[in-house]
């Protein structure tokens, strides 16, 4: 409608008319304007990645990384994951021990994506539907190979101080990321402490930086 209003046969009231609604929208802070719905939130976030598979081989395993990561922290609740990954063993840590886990868990997700998202050949990234799940809502996907092969995946989202983001994502619907890594973390914690954990969850970080260097 706003660009109706400024087209050269509109009357000249309306032009003020529309410019009026553009800089009345360009002042409102960023928190009065419409959130994006949860199937917006997975799209954007499926468009970024989509981008990175497309640049694969020119940006290498650490430039996707880099492109990834800072999509990953707006798109993803880290801190929800981490602690909802730990299970009742992120109350016997201390604020400053939940953080390093917290950050280490934040590079470990954006590494993952940047290695099992790493060339384009023709895949499809299709979001399919919402569905409620109490107060939150799963974002229904589907990644379709070339070939016709598909891969179900299910994000669980939440609103986080009145934006969507992802809290789980559901493997062909059923399996949960976090419930997986729960059983893991646990593991490690009771063997290796937080350092322990830490180290393995940079562990994949490091790995595509040793790469990238290899092929350099």
């Amino acid at each position: 409608m706003i660009c109706i209003l400024f087209r050269r046969a509109t009357a000249g009231k309306f032009a003020s008319l529309g410019l009026a609604v553009l800089l009345t929208i360009g002042l409102l802070p960023v928190s009065a304007r419409a959130a994006p719905v949860p199937e917006e939130v997975v799209q954007g976030f499926y468009a970024t990645l989509l981008n990175t598979m497309r640049q694969g081989p020119v940006l290498g395993r650490s430039g996707r990384y880099a492109q990834l990561a800072p999509v990953v922290d707006r798109t993803f609740d880290i801190p929800r994951m981490t602690r909802l990954a730990l299970g009742t063993a992120w109350g016997t840590l201390d604020p400053a021990e939940q953080r390093r886990i917290t950050d280490a868990f934040a590079r470990y997700v954006a590494a993952t994506y940047a290695d099992r998202f790493d060339t384009y050949s023709g895949e499809q990234l299709k979001v399919s539907g919402e569905r409620p799940n109490g107060a939150d809502l799963v974002v229904e996907t589907r990644i379709v190979k070339s070939n016709g092969e598909t891969t179900r995946l299910d994000y669980l989202m939440h609103q986080d101080q009145g934006a969507w983001r992802i809290s789980d994502v559901y493997l062909d619907g059923t399996i949960s990321q976090l419930a997986v890594h729960r059983a893991e973390f646990y593991s490690i914690l009771r063997r290796d402490g937080v350092e322990g954990l830490v180290t393995a969850l940079n562990r994949k970080v490091d790995l595509l930086r040793s790469v990238a260097r290899s092929e350099s």
